[in-house]
């Protein structure tokens, strides 16, 4: 029996991205709103859902409605699963859609992390965090790890390491894949050549981490239009229909036994997700995967079911990843290599994946599109499988 799309995104809007000073998120908002109704064809009265999450810097909210002059909103609501929500929200928006709460929801996300160096002010303020009200088994990060996502990320990686052997000539072939892609797309912040031999003799971040394992900071907004899937064809530019959906949360008491970090959320939301559709891994043909490490496309691969589980390194180190490959990822050059605007960043190339728009990078085959949102320390986990056909 096929399977049909009860949603669709059916708009996709950026601002200016990247080292952009002296602006709010608001106003990076806003633009990337406009954007997206621009792109799908729709005036503000058509409108009704607006859901709203920023990234480290408080920097939007619920007065968003307001400085965007969106009158009689039928669903509004400022979420946070950390990384993992821009996928949250256009799953509550899809809800909300099919049960008559709204007809049109905007999803939009904004960061200011970054401040002008030459302000005097410092140029990033990413990562900070308040130590101040940490009590119990989470005050032991404030004495025996980082407090920063490199840490934590970190960790995770290196008990992969101990437990399976992976390598760091591994999680480099990661980075050089992400960063050919990253060539063929005009928006990438980092488009030149980069060998593994440039990955090896760059400086340590946090071992088991160099710099190309890590992901960029940015300044920018995304944002995209959530609409029911029969009124998809009628908008100004081909959808991304929406064909699964799947959070997933494993918690972590850091205990002895938690294995948050080599067994992800990704397990559980995948077989939620994979049950939905009635396919499995051999059937994806574009993955757009939350890609704030290396690590985290390596464990994501294994948790999605594409190797068997710490075989991730092996897998990925014939360059399968990347253009002309088997197994095609990041295609826009993900967190890594094109920006950083957390769960935004794979979600919007997921759409431009579905969609067939993503020019010089798109991959020929692209039924069906799995996009990942990742949040926290590999705690938070939320997913879609795109396409742009509405019925599968």
């Amino acid at each position: 029996m096929a399977h049909e799309a009860k949603s669709a995104i059916v708009g996709l809007g950026y601002s200016a991205i990247g080292k952009v000073y002296g602006r709010t998120g608001t106003s990076f908002a806003l633009e990337a709103i406009k954007n997206a109704m621009d792109d799908a064809g729709l005036a503000k009265d058509q409108i009704d859902g607006l859901l709203i999450q920023h990234g480290i810097t408080p920097c939007i909210g619920l007065g968003l409605q307001n400085a965007g002059a969106f009158k009689n909103m039928r669903l509004v609501n400022h979420m946070n699963a950390m990384g993992a929500t821009p996928a949250t929200m256009v799953q509550y928006a899809t809800m909300a859609i099919a049960n008559g709460l709204a007809t049109n929801v905007v999803c939009v996300f904004a960061d200011t992390p970054l401040q002008d160096p030459n302000a005097g002010a410092g140029a990033s303020m990413f990562g900070a965090r308040d130590r101040s009200n940490i009590r119990g088994f989470q005050a032991l990060d404030l004495h025996y790890s980082p407090m920063t996502a490199n840490g934590g990320y970190a960790m995770g990686a290196r008990r992969h390491m101990a437990l399976y052997g992976t390598t760091n000539e591994q999680l480099g072939a990661i980075a050089v894949s992400v960063r050919q892609w990253a060539q063929k797309n005009p928006r990438a912040a980092y488009r030149n050549p980069l060998t593994i031999d440039d990955y090896m003799s760059s400086r340590w971040i946090i071992e088991p981490f160099h710099l190309f394992d890590c992901c960029m900071v940015s300044n920018g907004a995304v944002a995209v239009i959530v609409s029911a899937a029969d009124k998809a064809k009628d908008m100004k530019s081909d959808p991304a229909y929406v064909m699964a959906m799947a959070q997933g949360y494993p918690g972590n008491e850091k205990r002895a036994g938690d294995l948050h970090d080599t067994h992800t959320g990704a397990r559980i939301a995948a077989k939620t997700l994979y049950a939905q559709l009635g396919v499995g891994p051999q059937d994806i043909d574009v993955r757009s995967l939350y890609d704030c490490y290396t690590y985290t496309i390596l464990v994501t691969l294994e948790d999605y079911g594409f190797c068997e589980k710490g075989e991730g390194g092996p897998f990925v180190q014939d360059g399968k990843l990347g253009p002309g490959g088997s197994c095609p990822t990041n295609t826009g050059g993900g967190e890594l290599s094109n920006f950083y605007l957390w769960g935004m960043t794979p979600l919007s190339e997921g759409v431009e994946q579905a969609r067939g728009s993503a020019g010089d990078r798109q991959v020929a085959k692209h039924d069906l599109v799995l996009t990942t949102c990742q949040g926290g320390f590999l705690d938070y986990h939320a997913s879609l499988i795109l396409s742009p056909n509405a019925t599968y």
